[in-house]
């Protein structure tokens, strides 16, 4: 398959930034994009989250929905889209008050995502007992059943959007497939910690990868499903400091989509591993060009992926959904 780029929506006159993307498709083949935006920038008290919808494989999208506009000194920000084991897409999001230092995860879920109108669940706070907690990735279901979210966390509130050198990688944990969480880990990575991702090895080890300003992106083990992690260290996975993107997919290959300057976000790859994240094959580049960050993707049960970034959040304000498969990868 030849790859495919395609530029879900651009510039909109009530809007001044955009950006922050993720992915996922149903059984019945639609595909869901969200994203946010709202105020002068990220962050601001009027940011908000959106979904668009897409009923033709991703040549169009329909006009976006509002998902959650929190009032007052709350803002909703990073929302992602999950599809969970019983085929219901969850739209998990943050909402964050400075005044009232409580930043937490809330969650709003389709059962029936390929309904000719799906229909969502009133917003719920997924309860973490801490003050600050903060996620953007989709979750993990490993081989024993165990949902892992991943989040990074802080004890206290903040006043502050974020909670700096206090914030900590950790995971959510379900066993009852997201009804109850409870929240695991505390690992240390040099400044400033904002985001991860879980990935299972064949035996039964889970790799945190993990996301700061060190150059590199950085690595915890847990040997117990996610309960107790291991010291931080730093992998050899260039990385200037942004988001990235890590799975296995169908075939049990890992999937990696990256951004591979080391201090800045120039160029989105894709690269594959067949052996479990000790090295990466050649790289696939999704988007050559200069501010371009924040993948995310999805898999089809035809093998297709399909995988979304953003590029100039306050210029060109494009969400790009790029569609290849893994012989594309080489």
């Amino acid at each position: 398959m030849e790859l495919k780029r395609v530029i879900i929506g651009g510039p909109r006159p009530d809007q001044t930034w955009r950006g922050i993307p993720g992915i996922e498709r149903s059984p019945g083949g639609r595909l869901f994009v969200s994203w946010f935006s709202g105020g002068e920038r990220e962050p601001d008290e009027p940011n908000r989250v959106y979904l668009q919808i897409s009923d033709d494989d991703g040549q169009t999208f329909g006009e976006p929905i509002v998902l959650a506009d929190p009032p007052g000194a709350s803002r909703a920000f990073d929302p992602c889209v999950w599809l969970d084991p019983r085929g219901r897409l969850w739209y998990i999001y943050n909402v964050s008050n400075r005044e009232e230092g409580q930043h937490g995860v809330w969650v709003r879920i389709c059962a029936e995502p390929d309904a000719a109108e799906p229909q969502w669940s009133e917003p719920r706070r997924l309860g973490f007992n801490v003050a600050f907690c903060f996620r953007i990735n989709k979750p993990t279901v490993l081989s024993t059943g165990e949902w892992l979210m991943p989040v990074t966390w802080a004890r206290d509130g903040a006043k502050e959007w974020f909670a700096g050198a206090s914030q900590v990688h950790g995971c959510a944990m379900s066993r009852d497939e997201g009804a109850t969480w409870s929240l695991h880990g505390e690992v240390h990575t040099p400044p400033w910690g904002l985001e991860n991702m879980f990935i299972e090895r064949k035996d039964g080890v889970v790799v945190m990868y993990m996301r700061c300003d060190a150059g590199t992106i950085w690595r915890s083990m847990s040997t117990d499903r996610g309960r107790t992690w291991s010291q931080g260290s730093p992998t050899t996975i260039i990385n200037p400091g942004t988001q990235f993107f890590v799975c296995k997919l169908a075939s049990r290959r890992w999937l990696l989509i990256n951004s591979p300057d080391p201090t800045a976000r120039t160029g989105i790859v894709a690269m594959l591993s067949e052996d479990e994240g000790k090295t990466w094959g050649p790289p696939l580049m999704l988007d050559e060009r200069t501010d371009v960050s924040y993948p995310d993707a999805c898999q089809a049960a035809d093998g297709t992926i399909y995988a979304v970034h953003d590029r100039e959040r306050h210029g060109a304000m494009e969400i790009l959904l790029s569609v290849f498969n893994e012989g594309d990868l080489g």
